[in-house]
């Protein structure tokens, strides 16, 4: 599924690029021009199905549902990151996901597991349930012992953007120049990851749609990707039923598919080749779409 194009384009960004996102000793792009990561929630009050998926059972059910209509990755999480949310302990953590990571490892031995946590001894338990990329929302800011695990574990690792915290970021964002302000304080994250010992080749980039920004903040970054090319990983966009479609359209969380896939693909237009998604099946056409247009095949 390799476009025709430059071949000097090795990070995946564009037609023609080979990407390359390594998780222990699997190269997740391997034959796939783009990655849709499937989203479990395992927590009482995420934003969009918080609580729906809380016993093990519904988790395991979501997650084989997910991994059939298409799914690369799924994102398995136990704390809520939506505005206002207080942080859980790790323990209480650990104890929604331990068994859902577990099932998931039995019964869908073959999907890529990303554990969605900022904290480096979730992120530890969960490798060694089978999980393979930590996604760290803080960019390994919230623990100073994330980023010398994901180096010793070779795990994949996502670092995302955010200023402040899921209880803070919303409290008046500002930014004069959104895409060029979070590139450079994601690079400041990735340097720090390269020096704490994690290969680059290991590490994708979110910009943290809904993660302390403005709605017009989301559409900016959505439109102008390129300061987060340019810092030369594949590049993951979770805007999936976020309230900055509601801000544009005034539909509720429940009605939102339809501009997510918008965003999404208009992300993937513009470079993003990682997708992190409620609703599989609807993407995995829209963006097969979308790469066709590119000139994929």
């Amino acid at each position: 599924m390799k476009p025709e194009g430059n071949e000097e384009l090795s990070t995946g960004f564009l037609p023609g690029g080979s990407p390359s996102w390594l998780a222990f000793e699997r190269n997740l792009f391997a034959l796939k021009p783009f990655l849709i990561m499937g989203v479990v929630n395992v927590t009482p009050d995420s934003f969009s199905d918080g609580g729906r998926f809380i016993s093990p059972e519904a988790a395991l059910a979501q997650a084989a549902k997910l991994a059939d209509e298409g799914a690369d990755i799924l994102d398995i999480g136990a704390e809520s990151s939506r505005p206002g949310s207080d942080p859980v302990s790790a323990g209480d953590e650990w104890q929604r996901l331990a068994p859902v990571l577990a099932m998931v490892q039995k019964e869908l031995p073959d999907i890529a597991v990303s554990v969605d946590t900022t904290k480096a001894e979730v992120a530890r338990r969960a490798l060694g349930l089978g999980a393979s990329i930590i996604n760290d929302i803080s960019a390994g800011k919230n623990d100073a012992a994330m980023l010398p695990l994901a180096a010793s574990s070779k795990a994949g690792l996502v670092l995302m953007h955010m200023r402040g915290t899921p209880k803070t970021m919303q409290a008046a964002p500002f930014y004069k120049d959104a895409p060029g302000e979070v590139a450079a304080e994601l690079a400041e994250r990735l340097n720090a990851a390269v020096e704490a010992g994690v290969a680059r080749d290991r590490i994708a980039v979110d910009p943290g749609i809904g993660f302390g920004k403005r709605a017009e903040d989301n559409v900016a970054l959505i439109r102008d990707t390129a300061p987060i090319l340019a810092l030369g990983r594949p590049v993951l966009i979770g805007a999936s039923r976020k309230s900055v479609i509601g801000a544009i359209t005034g539909a509720s969380v429940d009605d939102r598919l339809n501009g997510t896939l918008a965003m999404h693909v208009a992300a993937m237009l513009n470079g993003a080749r990682i997708f992190r998604v409620h609703d599989v099946a609807a993407h995995r056409q829209a963006l097969s779409v979308a790469w066709a247009i590119l000139g994929g095949k």
